[in-house]
């Protein structure tokens, strides 16, 4: 659907396209209900006018020529501030200890050095996350800058940059390649260490000074009415734990409250307790 965007931009120059990743801006996701991507929103004079759930190519180009039969149509570029791209590119070399910006994915890389690269990160069982440079062309140009390094691959540990495949050719022969970067950790094990970094634990999206939904803004009014100290993880943080602790506590959404390790429930558990007097109880561990 990318590149579907990409045609249509072309054969409709007078027409505004801007892509968001869903996540990245949960108040305009919450605001428009975006429940599953892809999800396309038409807008003209800053109104929503028309949305299409769903990767629908016929259907996609079919509106998007119906609507701009009309001079006046313009996409909502400014529904939602636009992120300053240096911001956005600290916020993405930190997005894990170790980050890959690569052409492709760990699984499908496009292109030789790419591959070589992620090759041997996994030969030394490195635990990295990854971007796609391929898609998204303001990184891609942005990140050279902002790096002074002109290349693809590039890999950042703890938001520094290391280099590129050469670099990491070198580290990896004189050993230090495996001083610098940290090894994957089990799942499960990580997880376990998680639920229990403290008595009280809420995995939510956002954290404590700022929800990123209205089930998570609505637990942490709870919890802090509660008057009993927690902790909070942000799922949006981390994919891995995000989809993780759905299996490991057979749980499918979000918010999740840990106490002593153990799954209390979601918003609705919570929402029980608090109306039958339960709550600072269990939250205590007396329950």
């Amino acid at each position: 659907m990318n590149d579907v965007m990409v045609e249509l931009a072309k054969d409709q120059p007078h027409v505004t396209f801007v892509k968001l990743e869903a996540e990245a801006v949960p108040e305009v996701s919450e605001k428009y209900e975006i429940t599953s991507v892809p999800t396309f929103l038409f807008f003209k004079n800053s109104q929503k006018i028309d949305r299409l759930d769903g990767a629908h190519a016929p259907e996609l180009t079919k509106r998007v020529q119906r609507h701009a039969s009309s001079t006046s149509f313009a996409a909502a570029s400014n529904s939602a501030p636009k992120e300053d791209l240096n911001e956005r590119l600290k916020k993405l070399i930190n997005a894990a200890p170790c980050m890959l910006f690569m052409k492709g994915s760990p699984q499908e890389p496009r292109c030789g050095f790419s591959r070589q690269t992620v090759d041997i990160l996994n030969k030394h069982n490195i635990k990295f996350s990854s971007f796609d440079i391929l898609s998204d062309e303001e990184v891609r140009q942005g990140l050279k800058t902002f790096s002074n390094w002109p290349t693809y691959p590039q890999f950042y540990v703890k938001g520094d940059l290391v280099g590129g495949l050469d670099i990491l050719k070198e580290m990896e022969s004189s050993g230090e390649l495996d001083q610098i970067c940290p090894k994957t950790q089990n799942l499960e094990e990580r997880l376990k260490a998680l639920i229990n970094k403290a008595p009280v634990v809420l995995f939510m999206k956002g954290n404590k000074e700022m929800a990123k939904c209205g089930f998570s803004r609505q637990i942490l009014e709870i919890m802090n009415s509660a008057g009993v100290g927690y902790e909070t993880f942000d799922i949006l943080e981390d994919e891995e734990v995000r989809q993780g602790l759905k299996t490991y506590s057979n749980w499918p959404t979000y918010p999740q409250l840990y106490v002593k390790g153990e799954l209390v429930g979601g918003l609705d558990i919570v929402k029980e307790l608090k109306e039958s007097g339960e709550l600072i109880s269990v939250l205590k561990g007396e329950q």
